[in-house]
């Protein structure tokens, strides 16, 4: 491949740190605190190009500017744009973004790995810094806020908006090794693994392009159209979310069957109350949980825009949100048969302490008939 005299005249890395903090978030009161507090830009996003009909946010995020900072790539220090897009199901999505401007494309696959090093997944504190600033302004505007940012996921995106010399994606994969730019590797990767790496790329126009990997993408887009960085986020967002109820039924499950069997251990006067307080309780956490994730399901409504709907599509599969979306009802499913069951327990138990105390009445009414005479 011959890169040599090819520049990047305009373009932009992203690193993405995304969060759950909270159950849900009021994001109009969020918006009100950030304006009060901080006075900086506050907007909804919304899909650029995208006509509303097609494709549209359940619930827009809000988007709430951090400023910028300096970061060192390589050795050049670079400025870099600081934001965060807070979804109403919870997840606070983080981004330093870094404009790229006549640079060859060695320097723009170089400086791509050396934003990974600066706030990539070794740089947590650089990302949980921003966070809790942001938590401490919105904190009111939580519903029951995380204790601590566990589950979080981080993402790279290395878009071109324009070369220096006109290219259509098929003349742009020969010119350029694109796979080196999504591995991160200095190494000459094998073909088995380029095809691998090339595998999920889509085009709508002949000079646009999108290739997807587990954790990189490069967007190719001379129309200055976000809605592909966009649609990535939102698929983060979603694997962010259904990891955090993932691990939170695997943790409720042995604490459910821990509480089943201490009711049915308790004396048979109690048993029943018991068991009908543990159903209530699992009936309110199904509840919960299925009205978040169906939020999460709907947070983006794809309708008619065929393109951007293959790739928000195959991001959720290669993030794998459909599978855990799965393994959420799976879990779902266990805890509601659970909640049947106990209900059932629980009516069996009140019925059958019903017939103990009719019983007891005709014994009592008869041993007092034998007494008056």
């Amino acid at each position: 491949m011959d890169s040599l005299g090819l520049a990047v005249t305009s373009g932009e890395l992203a690193a993405l740190r995304l969060f759950d903090i909270a159950y849900t978030i009021d994001l109009m009161k969020a918006e009100s605190l950030w304006a009060t507090r901080e006075g900086g830009k506050v907007s909804r996003a919304q899909l650029t190009s995208t006509p509303p009909k097609a494709l549209t946010f359940g619930v827009a995020p809000l988007q709430l500017s951090l400023g910028s900072t300096r970061l060192l790539l390589g050795n050049r220090e670079v400025t870099a744009e600081l934001s965060v897009r807070l979804y109403d199901f919870g997840v606070a999505a983080l981004a330093a973004r870094v404009a790229v401007a006549d640079q060859t494309w060695d320097t723009f696959v170089a400086d791509f790995d050396a934003l990974d090093r600066a706030v990539g997944p070794t740089s947590l504190a650089f990302w949980t810094t921003l966070l809790a600033h942001v938590r401490e302004v919105v904190l009111p505007a939580l519903d029951r806020p995380a204790a601590d940012a566990s589950i979080e996921e981080d993402y790279l995106i290395g878009t071109v908006q324009a070369f220096s010399e006109p290219l259509d994606a098929s003349a742009l994969r020969d010119r350029v090794d694109i796979a080196a730019l999504l591995s991160g590797e200095k190494r000459a990767l094998s073909a088995a693994s380029r095809r691998e790496l090339l595998a999920r790329s889509f085009s709508y126009y002949a000079d646009d392009m999108v290739i997807l990997t587990w954790d990189r993408a490069f967007i190719y887009e001379p129309r200055l159209d976000s809605d592909v960085a966009d649609v990535i986020e939102v698929a983060n967002a979603q694997l962010v979310e259904f990891r955090y109820y993932d691990t939170l039924l695997d943790d409720e499950l042995p604490r459910m069957y821990e509480r089943v069997e201490n009711a049915r251990g308790a004396m048979s006067l109690l048993a029943s109350r018991r068991f009908a307080h543990l159903a209530r309780r699992l009936y309110t956490l199904v509840a919960e949980v299925t009205e978040l994730t169906e939020r999460v399901d709907n947070a983006l409504q794809v309708t008619e825009d065929v393109y951007l709907a293959r790739v928000y599509s195959t991001a959720l599969g290669l993030f794998r949100v459909p599978a855990l979306s799965e393994s959420v009802d799976r879990k779902l499913a266990i805890i509601r048969d659970t909640y049947a069951a106990l209900y059932g327990e629980a009516s069996s138990r009140r019925a059958e302490l019903l017939e103990v105390s009719i019983v007891l009445l005709i014994m009592l009414e008869i041993v007092l008939m034998i007494f008056r005479h």
